[in-house]
């Protein structure tokens, strides 16, 4: 089980930090669907893997980041049909 939550919790930095070095780039757009799905998915594996190694702050901040991309992402999909 620990390695399983540990790979979640690899694959969702990586997916974070790819969304974010993309947009810093000026690759990916902030209103990107892609954008805030990396954010999004990204956010939910590393508040998996910081409520099983007990880092409440840090699982704080990442219920924060997928509720924003959450936000975004309904307005993105709003705005587009």
């Amino acid at each position: 089980m620990k390695l399983l939550i540990d790979v979640i919790g690899w694959i969702g930095s990586i997916e974070v930090i790819i969304a974010y070095g993309l947009n810093s780039y000026q690759k990916l757009k902030s209103d990107s669907p892609l954008f805030q799905v990396l954010n999004f998915s990204g956010g939910i594996f590393l508040i998996i893997n910081t409520v099983y190694y007990s880092a409440y702050p840090s699982a704080i901040i990442n219920v924060v980041w997928v509720i924003i991309a959450s936000v975004a992402m309904i307005q993105i999909f709003r705005s587009r049909k």
